[in-house]
């Protein structure tokens, strides 16, 4: 039977034309499915592209609002009642772990803060007067700055800091409580709910002129909580180390002023010039005291009766003869900074401009940005009570220090005082460097001016060598075989030693046979060398393959393995240093006019003993391959001072002193005789200040670098148990 036969049982699905055979029509039930489906499709699509493209949410009190300088004639005004909350007055006790929230800074993009500005509203009193005083220029160009540059964020969602646009820089024109009304109304001052223990935080204010008359507090006196004050002043009684900012006072006057500059060699005809007009009047007598006594002195005072249209601000008088202000600073090597009504002087940057170093006699004053800056480089700091022996202590400053010191300030004032833009950036990088201190600027990055005039590392990656490397141990040695088997013995106990590496340089005689080795759990290699020669031990031996090399001599019995071990901690963060236990030092002798090898116990180091002590294997081949002059094989002929020659090379190619590590100051042997030890021979001492002289005049200059300093174990010296501290067992002097 077919399909389309009268009397079959089953509707066809589909009727087709007899010559063509498609469809020509489709049941009525089949056509409403497809409708159906159809339409559930179109909706699918339109709801998609809805969700798609429509804002996911809608919340107006989180709409940022961006921060514009070009629309304050029609700004927002905001009445602030009387009875407003008042935030504190300021906590003495903060610091970053305590009053700052890092986790704000989660979002910040490239290890650097991102700073929300507030905008700029018209805060008015209840009767309608205005509260905060028209904004300053200098204060707009610091919000410019701010918006302007790589910290800015228009989203304070995503804001690690926040920065009222409320002009705070002269508290003189501010009315004190409603000024701290308006910052407690700030919608993230209690970072954006009802928290007052956190009101302030995370916060940045700006000011240049603190406290009134007749007091003149040193610090800004408008009620402001938690917030990081940026001030020009502060004395170390209101200052909160490594929270507040000391910044620079900004003088309007001398702003847009180009000083010509001086030609390398000028002669400056005065030694001391104070050009200060507002201070003590004792201060003032005990300088016009020095003056009298010195024909190198200059004192100057304001002028009076200057002729119509001349700014006093430019001009300085002595007597009846004018001067030009700042141009006459030029004319000194020094500039004398005292304090006025207020510690913070603009006469700080303007002798800075002018390429004048200045002596700074303001006790407790504290230097600005000296959180990041080395002012022993650039300035000298003098007690108020020395100020009558100022001309004594500034005679006895070599030429040489001085031309550096001021090549120290003008790179000081061309990145970090030039301008408000120049202050403004620095400040912030401060406070970045103190959120992401694994990213922060090293110290050479802040106060080695640029060019720099010596070399710079070439270990240029910014990289910790990993822990897990190790170091291996070069022990160059002789004939003391009991002495050597103690040593490595001991250093065998320090965790992060990869390999002992013993360097034999007795030729006449062989090595002891392997079964009389001692049983350590580290890696044992003998090389046998074909000459006794003390630059065998800073070889860069195949054997080699951690990049931190241990030299030390077979007699070291005294270094506890915590001791190598804290040592080996220092090398990893400073790896382009020679990091030490004894450290010594070159002084320079006037009545022989030449270099002197000192080892008595001083505060300062310029070398350390590589009896003892860790370096990059890079510089194992640079004393191998590139030792200027005949340097090596000088120290092989002789046997002796192969440890300057290692300080004076990377000294040389890194510009940086050596790390000396723990208290050890010298190294004891009891079991070794006068004969073995060359230390203890008056004649090698001798012949070490004969080194340094001649490997100075191979140089052609004294590469050594002079430092104050000593890294010790946290807790070292703290009464806590021994089994809290990480390297108990560091030694005694």
């Amino acid at each position: 039977m077919y399909p389309n036969s009268p009397t079959s049982r089953h509707q066809p699905l589909l009727r087709t034309s007899s010559r063509s055979g498609y469809p020509r029509f489709i049941p009525v039930k089949y056509k409403n499915f497809y409708l159906i489906l159809f339409t559930i499709i179109l909706v699918g699509l339109i709801l998609t592209g809805i969700f798609q493209f429509w804002p996911h949410s809608i919340d107006l009190r989180e709409e940022p609002e961006s921060f514009s300088l070009y629309d304050v004639g029609h700004l927002e005004e905001v009445t602030v009642p009387v009875m407003s909350p008042i935030p504190d007055r300021g906590e003495l006790e903060c610091r970053m772990h305590s009053c700052f929230d890092p986790y704000q800074c989660q979002s910040s993009p490239n290890y650097r803060i991102s700073v929300y500005i507030y905008p700029i509203k018209k805060f008015v009193d209840e009767n309608g007067t205005p509260i905060m005083p028209s904004i300053s220029r200098e204060f707009r160009e610091v919000l410019t700055t701010i918006a302007d540059s790589g910290y800015s964020t228009n989203d304070p969602s995503k804001a690690c800091l926040f920065v009222p646009s409320i002009d705070l820089l002269n508290q003189n024109i501010l009315r004190l409580r409603e000024t701290g009304q308006v910052l407690g109304r700030l919608p993230r001052w209690n970072h954006g709910h009802h928290d007052f223990q956190l009101q302030g935080a995370n916060h940045l204010l700006f000011n240049m002129l603190p406290g009134v008359e007749p007091d003149y507090n040193t610090a800004l006196e408008v009620p402001r909580g938690k917030a990081i004050l940026a001030g020009g002043g502060f004395s170390s009684w209101t200052y909160r180390p490594g929270y507040d900012v000391s910044i620079p006072v900004f003088n309007p006057f001398t702003a847009d002023m180009e000083l010509p500059g001086k030609p390398d060699g000028y002669s400056r005809p005065w030694l001391i010039i104070s050009a200060q007009t507002v201070i003590h009047i004792d201060f003032r007598a005990e300088l016009d005291a020095i003056a009298r006594d010195n024909d190198d002195v200059l004192v100057l005072d304001r002028c009076n009766d200057l002729p119509e249209g001349i700014p006093a601000h430019r001009r300085r008088c002595k007597e009846d003869r004018v001067y030009n202000y700042p141009d006459i600073l030029q004319e000194a090597t020094f500039c004398i900074i005292l304090r006025g009504a207020r510690m913070g002087q603009s006469a700080l940057s303007d002798a800075m401009m002018a390429g004048c170093v200045p002596v700074v006699a303001i006790d407790t004053y504290i230097m600005p940005f000296s959180e990041v800056l080395d002012w022993k480089r650039a300035a000298v700091l003098l007690r108020e009570e020395d100020l009558p022996d100022v001309h004594n202590v500034l005679r006895k400053i070599s030429q040489e220090r001085i031309t550096n010191m001021r090549r120290q300030v003008e790179y000081f004032w061309r990145s970090y005082f030039r301008s408000m833009k120049s202050i403004t950036l620095t400040t912030l990088q401060i406070i970045s460097d103190r959120a992401f201190r694994h990213a922060s600027r090293s110290y050479e990055d802040w106060n080695e001016p640029t060019p720099r005039s010596g070399v710079t590392s070439p270990l240029f990656l910014p990289l910790i060598p990993t822990q897990a490397m190790g170091f291996t141990a070069v022990i160059l040695t002789y004939d003391r075989v009991e002495s050597l088997f103690r040593v490595i013995t001991e250093i065998a106990k320090t965790p992060s030693l990869a390999k002992i590496l013993v360097v034999w340089n007795n030729q006449a005689k062989p090595p002891p046979q392997a079964a009389t080795w001692p049983k350590v759990n580290k890696p044992l290699k003998v090389i046998q060398t074909t000459a006794n020669k003390l630059s065998n031990r800073f070889h860069p031996y195949d054997e080699i393959e951690t990049e931190a090399v241990l030299a030390i001599d077979d007699d070291i019995i005294m270094l506890t393995p915590d001791e190598l071990e804290f040592g080996y901690e220092v090398w990893r963060e400073f790896p382009d240093r020679l990091v030490g236990y004894p450290g010594r030092v070159h002084l320079w002798d006037n009545a022989t006019k030449s270099w002197k090898y000192e080892s008595e116990w001083t505060n300062d180091v310029s070398m350390v003993l590589t009896g003892a002590a860790f370096y990059h294997k890079y510089f194992g081949y640079l004393y191998s391959t590139a030792m200027p002059g005949d340097i090596k094989n000088w120290v092989d002929t002789h046997m002796n001072c192969e440890d300057i020659a290692m300080n004076f090379l990377i000294a040389n190619v890194t510009g940086k002193a050596p790390i000396k590590v723990t208290p050890r100051k010298k190294f004891k042997c009891p079991e070794c005789t006068n004969v073995d030890n060359l230390s203890a021979d008056q004649s090698h001492m001798v012949e070490r200040s004969v080194c340094i002289n001649k490997f100075t005049d191979l140089y052609g200059m004294m590469p050594l670098q002079m430092v104050e300093h000593r890294a010790d174990p946290v807790l070292y010296k703290d009464n806590f148990p021994e089994k809290l501290k990480r390297f108990p067992q560091v030694g005694p002097l």
